[in-house]
């Protein structure tokens, strides 16, 4: 059995916040849970935090040119749902970005699957070197490669 795509991310760290809150406790007891007669309201589905899924990206964009069936496959049953398949792999047309922002300051290609049923690359001719740093603070990345250019304040 091969390893999965995702990794768990230390949610103990110092400084490290994976939007925790308590979205249930700014529902129970209003108005509208009050009128529909119910003792104790639902908590809802539960946010899936902690999960970094830079092996998955780096997974596909190793699979550039394959057999889209082939790797879909092989990544689904590697995750624990398929929908970050399709954070880089654009289903339609219309949804074709040539970067996509993963996070503050992650970037990858964008991906999709051509008329032969191949992974391609939106825009192959983008580097690192063409994208700039929106902040002094954090350290962007295209790919997995730190960003050349350096952060350049706007004018006032």
């Amino acid at each position: 059995m091969k390893e999965p795509l995702y990794r768990r991310v230390n949610t103990r760290a110092r400084h490290v916040h994976h939007d925790h809150g308590g979205d249930h406790r700014h529902q129970r007891n209003t108005k509208r849970e009050r009128a529909s007669d119910r003792t104790r309201g639902s908590m809802g589905p539960r946010a899936r935090r902690g999960l970094d899924y830079t092996p998955l990206f780096r997974f596909l964009l190793g699979k550039i040119g394959a057999e889209w069936d082939e790797v879909y496959n092989e990544a689904s049953a590697r995750l624990d749902s398929p929908d970050p398949i399709h954070w880089l792999v654009a289903r339609q047309p219309h949804e074709r970005r040539d970067r996509v922002r993963i996070g503050e300051a992650s970037y990858y290609s964008g991906l999709y699957v051509d008329d032969d049923n191949r992974l391609q690359v939106v825009d192959p001719e983008l580097g690192v070197d063409d994208l700039e740093p929106t902040c002094p603070c954090c350290t962007h990345t295209f790919n997995g490669v730190r960003f050349t250019r350096k952060y350049r304040q706007p004018p006032p």
